[in-house]
């Protein structure tokens, strides 16, 4: 049974999403791979593991990995390479604190089966960390490689929403256009608390009721402020109607950070080139427009990685420590 707090706050799921998400607060963390690959598609995945242990003992809250199958070149990201569920397993041996979170599976890619028995499986492993981010899928090109069609991934999304829901239930029985399991079957393992967090991405193709009456939060992009402050008071307005718990809102934000800690902000793709006093401004006024937790990205970071964390954790991530 899941422990409730009153509908003023948060749900209390798991481990992590009861860390990593506070009303009225934000955290950081961070969007693996660790390192710079701004020049090219494909990471080299050095020093990785490491990388995410420090970030754990520097007191970042979560890793974030992502689901990238194919290495598209119009794409241009490959992401972190492996599989996000093996990942998920070898990232939750080498570590003990740390929330580890998927932004976002792809779930039309997939069966639902195979992703419901994965994520249990992660959960189980770390302990309860982990924090599932799902999508539609934006990158068309992917689709007809597993012989699979684009335009009907909005149905597909929400037939394998409910269908990992549904086996975390014991013996469930349910008719979905994805399978039907007879009765007396069940599915092992279940997760930690009950049922792993699940977090909708932008639109995926579904009307925003839909994502903030099923979501356990919403994970959408980096916008101008007022812009952003618009879609998450419109978000908050919808769960409000439901009568039930308010939910997170999470974004990511891609950082460059200049040794002068006052430089000011230069744009860069989907964040800034910039000093760590502009950038707890940055992250001060997120929080006060609604956002509980933003995952930096340091895919175009020029400094040394370690030495950035080192900073990051020094002098920005004491303030959102709560």
């Amino acid at each position: 049974m899941l422990n409730r707090l009153d509908r003023t706050g948060f749900e209390q799921i798991n481990r992590s999403y009861n860390t990593v998400f506070k009303p009225n607060r934000l955290s950081l963390g961070l969007v693996v791979p660790l390192e710079n690959y701004g020049m090219g598609a494909v990471p080299g995945m050095d020093r990785h593991l490491e990388r995410v242990q420090l970030a754990e003992q520097l007191g970042f809250s979560s890793v974030w990995l992502r689901d990238v199958p194919f290495n598209v070149p119009s794409f241009g990201d490959a992401g972190q390479m492996f599989d996000p569920f093996v990942y998920l397993g070898y990232l939750a041996a080498g570590t003990e604190r740390i929330a580890l979170g998927v932004a976002s599976i792809i779930l039309p890619l997939r069966h639902p089966a195979h992703v419901a028995k994965a994520v249990a499986s992660a959960d189980v492993l770390s302990g309860g960390r982990l924090l599932l981010g799902v999508a539609s899928g934006d990158r068309p090109e992917e689709y007809p490689a597993l012989n699979m069609s684009f335009d009907d991934r909005g149905a597909r999304f929400r037939e394998s929403f409910a269908y990992i829901r549904q086996m975390a239930d014991t013996r469930p029985q349910f008719t979905n256009m994805h399978g039907t399991p007879e009765p007396g079957m069940d599915m092992l393992p279940k997760p930690v608390a009950g049922k792993v967090p699940m977090l909708i991405t932008g639109g995926s193709q579904q009307a925003p009721d839909w994502i903030a009456a099923n979501g356990d939060g919403w994970m959408t992009y980096p916008r101008n402020m007022q812009a952003q402050q618009q879609v998450i008071g419109d978000y908050r307005q919808n769960t409000r109607a439901l009568e039930a718990f308010d939910k997170p809102v999470m974004q990511p934000l891609y950082i460059d950070l200049a040794a002068k800690a006052d430089a000011d902000p230069q744009p860069i793709h989907l964040g800034f080139r910039l000093g760590v006093n502009h950038l707890r401004t940055y992250l001060k006024t997120l929080e006060s427009i609604g956002v509980n937790h933003v995952a930096l990205n340091l895919r175009f970071n020029q400094a040394d990685i370690e030495t950035t964390l080192k900073r990051l954790s020094d002098e920005i991530v004491a303030d959102f420590t709560h």
